[in-house]
């Protein structure tokens, strides 16, 4: 028996591990997310709102405009407490962000809630309201406008963890109507930590159904945050530069959970009852 060499050998079976610890690792992950997705999907809930809109342009007053919209909230207190990205439920203030200071006077536009609901799990509409919103981190909370028969299933936000560049993160969704509002659940990948002025992470440019207001978690099942809006002024343009400005002024970011915490307990507790559960030491 003669061996040439051993270096052929060595990198085929090189593949061969390679190969079975791909899918080892794939499963790894999918047994850890279907884990995350049963016991914490129904604290994801659609919200109904009914957004009143006016454009103008060249200081010309634009006609009103009535639209109504399905948004992603995380529900993270049992007595309905919810987080959802402002600029979904406010895009006004992003637009004036894109368009930069210059513009507002050719460009301008006013949205206004007139109506908000909760959309449960078995479908049930539950009226709620804004009662806080945060421009700083995105965030916008609602709760409903009478008190509820019963708790709702709630992210505990007190069980958080960190993250470190390319870890993969569990988000989860409720898809619209189309897709039956069917629980989802997408796997993303941290492509970079922002330290200053304000810790947050941005998630990888990559198509899946997360969408503004989406918790992300650990694989072991800690809450990392909710995924939001980060805009900033920009420096004018025009609306035919509005491209440009959206891809310079505008990034899809995770807010972390510590930070929906700190700024959840700002939000107006109901009468006779108790700050948000997030409190719970």
């Amino acid at each position: 028996m003669i061996f040439k060499s051993p270096a052929p050998i060595a990198a085929l079976a090189g593949i061969c591990l390679l190969s079975l610890w791909r899918p080892a690792r794939a499963d790894e992950i999918a047994t850890k997310g279907r884990a995350i997705f049963n016991q914490y999907q129904h604290t994801v809930v659609t919200v109904e709102i009914v957004l009143k809109s006016k454009v103008s342009v060249g200081g010309t007053p634009g006609q009103a405009s009535e639209s109504h919209q399905d948004v992603t909230g995380t529900v993270i207190d049992p007595a309905g407490l919810t987080a959802l990205s402002l600029s979904a439920t406010d895009p006004a203030q992003m637009m004036r962000n894109i368009m930069g200071g210059e513009d507002e006077s050719k460009f301008k536009i006013e949205t206004e809630l007139s109506d908000v609901k909760i959309l449960l799990a078995d479908g049930t509409e539950v009226p709620a309201e804004v009662v806080l919103r945060d421009k700083d981190l995105d965030l916008a909370f609602i709760r409903p406008k009478a008190r509820l028969n019963a708790p709702l299933p709630a992210l505990d936000l007190t069980k958080s963890g960190k993250a470190e560049v390319l870890d993969e993160v569990i988000a989860l969704n409720r898809l619209g109507d189309v897709a039956a509002r069917a629980y989802a659940a997408s796997v993303e990948r941290i492509a970079a930590i922002v330290e200053r002025p304000r810790m947050f992470y941005i998630p990888a440019n990559s198509m899946t159904t997360t969408t503004l207001g989406a918790p992300a978690f650990l694989p072991d099942g800690r809450v990392l945050g909710l995924f939001v809006i980060r805009s900033q002024k920009g420096h004018g343009g025009g609306a035919m530069n509005m491209f440009n400005a959206q891809r310079e002024n505008l990034a899809g970011i995770i807010v972390p959970a510590e930070d929906v915490l700190k700024a959840a307990k700002q939000a107006p507790a109901i009468a006779g009852e108790k700050p948000p559960a997030a409190e719970k030491k």
